[in-house]
């Protein structure tokens, strides 16, 4: 297996998944060992998330002259992932729509302190505004209040009107290395990741009082067998993105949970799965099944495991 390849592999990614080459994978070390691969979250996945955490969302529209405009504007969800707009006809957007259906909507997830902002997930939505009727116009507009009360008030003004975006194209953006396209089925049956809001803080938790945790992972289940140290980048209700600290360099790596999270608990419990399947697997010993009772000195303390159990809620209503 080629450099590039092999990095690819322990990123869980097919090869040329997202760029056309992958040369930018040679300025990483290869894994030593053969990683374990699993799931990860789809595009759509990911811009459903996104959809779901961001409050405002940035509209553009064709202005008449052709050139385009942007606008800030909030929206709600339906449960489609459909965005809910109410717009006033006098301003500029709402013009512009009521001409020329076709929009974009782009979205940004929360930074969290000290983050890289282009580290951080964003995402274009491209599809067309149509004015719902029925029980569609009933649902998008409770759908906008839930998001903005106040809404209810001004939305049947004779000059504001209900849009809701059907979603026909879907780019996603996660930072270096991390991009897909979706088509608007997909987005449409996909999932908001559940765990997404105590993300950051199950991250947090994992690198302040389990680094040795993440090193054995990257070592035995990441191949990095000459890992001194591992962070935790990103965690997601399928697994981990690490950065492991090798005498050969830094190099990113991807290690899945044996089942799918739909919770913080979860994630505590995928957790402590990776770290004792790691373990069994330097002793040479048998992995031990997921639901085998837990020795591990590294699992989360009671105070630790309640806040990857009972992640702070926060986001999109």
């Amino acid at each position: 297996m080629s450099h590039e390849a092999r990095v690819a592999a322990s990123l869980g990614r097919p090869l040329n998944e997202n760029h056309s080459g992958a040369d930018h994978l040679l300025q990483f070390p290869p894994p030593l060992g053969t990683p374990e691969l699993g799931a990860r979250r789809s595009a759509a996945e990911e811009a459903r998330t996104v959809a779901a955490q961001a409050r405002l969302a940035s509209l553009a529209t064709a202005g008449d002259d052709g050139h385009p405009w942007s606008s800030i504007v909030g929206y709600g969800l339906l449960e489609d992932g459909s965005l809910s707009l109410v717009l006033s006809q006098l301003a500029e957007h709402g013009r512009n729509v009521a001409r020329e259906p076709r929009v974009s909507v782009s979205l940004a997830a929360p930074v969290p302190a000290g983050a890289d902002p282009l580290d951080a997930s964003r995402v274009t939505l491209s599809g067309r505004l149509t004015e719902p009727t029925g029980s569609l116009a009933t649902a998008a507009l409770d759908a906008h209040c839930a998001a903005y009360p106040a809404a209810r008030a001004y939305a049947r003004f004779g000059d504001f009107a209900l849009y809701v975006l059907s979603v026909e194209k879907v780019r996603w953006v996660g930072g270096f290395g991390r991009m897909g396209w979706a088509d608007g089925a997909d987005y449409a049956r996909a999932e908001a990741d559940p765990t997404a809001d105590g993300a950051d803080d199950a991250a947090r938790h994992l690198n302040i009082d389990h680094a040795d945790a993440l090193l054995v992972i990257a070592q035995e289940i990441a191949g990095y067998h000459d890992a001194t140290a591992a962070t935790c980048d990103r965690i997601d209700r399928y697994g981990l993105d690490l950065t492991v600290r090798t005498l050969r360099g830094p190099a990113p790596a991807r290690v899945s949970f044996a089942a799918r999270a739909d919770d913080g608990a979860g994630l505590r419990a995928g957790c402590v799965d990776l770290t004792r399947r790691a373990r069994a697997r330097r002793a040479g010993a048998a992995v031990p099944p997921a639901d085998a009772p837990s020795s591990e000195p590294t699992a989360p303390t009671e105070a630790s495991a309640s806040a990857l159990a009972h992640p702070p809620t926060q986001g999109h209503a």
